[in-house]
């Protein structure tokens, strides 16, 4: 679906894929922020973040690739991290950044994290919303119990097409709808029109694939079984992200639990964690009030 009164839409074409993407700027030389989402979104998960922060910030929500109206991508390897990487590259020189703040929520997040990581110098701010960081990942999944069971569900999703788009798609995607639309309308901050809006944006064309595609590249299955790899944890030993960061986690995520963000001193020294008690998983739906300000508050 294309943007709503108020916001403009606009593609970026980058090469390999043409990335859709909603904008709002109030005027020119407001501070630009770049906004991600994550699985099974696409960038009307921001919208009510978009028409708060819009009045004085310039936001620019895209949809990832494979997702709703950007390009989809059928191969596995097309989802692996360099090439999401080089999206965001491609985003911040086709929308001429200077300096901006990156926004991630889920997959975004992990996206998120991972280009603060690397390092750029247009990179200004990092937001990160209820998105494991790379840096505890692996640290939970060995010493939780409670965690590693509340991400099996990555295991099934990291199965080879087309389990997953059968297991997703069957019975007018009823289990999306359980996981993200039913408690939505049941706790009143989604709708009937927005349970239309995603099921128009997951009906497209290759649209699950895409989304899945992201678990699969990443090996996430594998990661929630075995672990991370000795590889893996050498390498992150040695990151940092060097930019000021706020980290905005739901206390009552029941997929990402928040002893993820526990000790993300070693690794984020300029870092400030907010839990939102009573909130779940969707924090940028589900709480958008509070998520703007906090943004609003750390990014002035």
């Amino acid at each position: 679906m294309s943007a709503p009164g108020g916001f403009s839409d606009g593609y970026a074409d980058l090469g390999e894929v043409r990335l859709h993407y909603v904008e709002v700027a109030p005027a020119d030389g407001a501070p630009p922020m770049l906004l991600l989402h994550g699985f099974p979104q696409f960038w009307w998960l921001w919208r009510e973040v978009l028409g708060d922060l819009g009045q004085d910030r310039r936001c620019v929500a895209p949809d990832m690739r494979g997702y709703n109206l950007s390009s989809k991508p059928a191969e596995v390897e097309a989802y692996r991290m360099r090439h999401l990487l080089a999206d965001v590259d491609g985003l911040v020189e086709e929308l001429g950044f200077e300096r901006f703040t990156l926004v991630g929520h889920d997959w975004g997040g992990i996206v998120s994290w991972a280009f603060a990581c690397r390092g750029h110098p247009a990179l200004e701010r990092l937001v990160i919303l209820d998105a494991p960081p790379p840096f505890t990942w692996g640290r939970e999944l060995e010493r939780s119990k409670r965690q590693r069971e509340a991400v099996k569900y990555m295991i099934e999703l990291s199965a080879p097409a087309p389990h997953g788009e059968e297991l997703l798609g069957a019975d007018d995607f009823a289990a999306l709808d359980r996981m993200l639309v039913g408690p939505g309308i049941e706790r009143g901050y989604l709708t009937a029109d927005d349970r239309d809006r995603y099921h128009e944006a997951w009906s497209r064309p290759g649209a699950l694939t895409g989304g899945l595609n992201y678990y699969r590249a990443a090996g996430m299955g594998a990661q929630v079984e075995h672990g991370q790899s000795p590889e893996a944890r050498e390498r992150l030993g040695s990151m940092r992200v060097d930019v000021p960061t706020l980290v905005i986690w739901g206390s009552e995520d029941h997929a990402l639990l928040p002893g993820l963000t526990e000790g993300l001193e070693a690794w984020v020294p300029d870092v400030r964690v907010e839990l939102l008690g009573g909130a779940g998983h969707w924090t940028p739906q589900e709480r958008p009030a509070e998520v703007s300000r906090l943004i609003r508050e750390f990014s002035s």
